[in-house]
């Protein structure tokens, strides 16, 4: 695919909209845990720890500010996918007989991304909803929905491929948003210009002008390409990230994409059995389950 065969691809794929919404007693072992538990999420299904990560501050403030507020108590884990994720947090699940649609509710305002190279969607990792990045390219959280990662395990070859798709759809992103600033308007403007048969016709008709224009678009492509390679950090699993997907699994797709702010400290197996639950179309299991959330003692309370 030549240069101005991949703008017009990847401009296409930028029109088509998406609006995406991802969000048990304790052993001996569990409590021997050296992750502090902030809060512990009760639900129908059992009892869930989590670790709130301190290097994530505006999302840990704010889930602890929402727990110490009793928001998520009485709201549904309303999208349910196996080996993929739980996700709750719509306010619009509070009422058990609300038969719209889920996925959509705030409480008014986002979050600045804290998305930290360290914190990836390994199983049981805690992370922030949002919507998808072309309503939302500075990828801001949900003020109030998050996910719970269930997972899969990968084998080193599926790895090398999700890691390279991540890469691609990076480039296509920031594609996007370079072809859109100011200075780089007329490399649209010259391929509008060369479209179909105006090509071949430059081309035929005065070859030094169209050996100029293809020179200047060559280089172009280059620029793209170098300023790609020197302002955003590109997905790559570390050694850790890999062995960590390979032996206990989770969602390597979505490392970079979205704010990942905590873990389950105990209660994996109530993950797993969400996970497990029947769901209808929409993802909805068949039967509620309703979650509080309850703050430790030592999780210090939001300034």
């Amino acid at each position: 695919m030549n240069f101005i065969s991949a703008v017009y691809f990847h401009l296409l794929r930028a029109l088509v909209g998406s609006y995406l919404l991802m969000f048990p007693c304790m052993s001996s072992a569990q409590l021997a845990s050296p992750l502090r538990i902030d809060v512990v999420l009760s639900t129908t299904q059992g009892d869930i720890g989590i670790h709130l990560y301190d290097d994530t501050p505006q999302h840990k403030a704010n889930f602890l500010k929402l727990v110490n507020e009793g928001y998520y108590d009485g709201l549904q884990f309303h999208r349910i996918i196996k080996e993929f994720m739980i996700q709750g947090g719509d306010p619009n699940s509070r009422d058990l007989k609300y038969a719209g649609p889920l996925g959509a509710g705030d409480v008014g305002y986002t979050l600045e991304a804290e998305i930290r190279p360290a914190r990836y969607h390994k199983r049981g990792a805690l992370a922030a909803a949002r919507t998808g990045d072309d309503v939302n390219p500075e990828r801001r959280s949900s003020g109030c929905q998050f996910y719970i990662v269930q997972g899969k395990t990968y084998r080193a070859t599926e790895l090398e491929a999700l890691e390279q798709q991540q890469q691609g759809q990076q480039f296509q992103a920031y594609m996007r948003t370079y072809l859109s600033r100011p200075e780089h308007r007329w490399i649209i403007e010259t391929i509008n210009q060369l479209r179909g048969p105006a090509m071949q016709h430059l081309q035929q008709a005065d070859p030094d002008s169209f050996a100029r224009v293809n020179a200047k678009l060559q280089q172009a492509e280059a620029d793209l390409q170098q300023a790609f390679a020197r302002e955003v950090p590109v997905v790559r699993y570390t050694p850790e990230q890999r062995q960590t997907y390979v032996s206990e699994g989770g969602t390597p797709f979505l490392d970079g994409g979205y704010t990942v702010f905590g873990e389950v400290v105990f209660g994996l197996d109530v993950v797993e059995a969400i996970a497990a639950l029947p769901t209808d179309a929409s993802d909805r299991p068949s039967k509620p389950v309703v979650m509080r959330a309850v703050p430790e003692p030592s999780a210090a309370s939001p300034k």
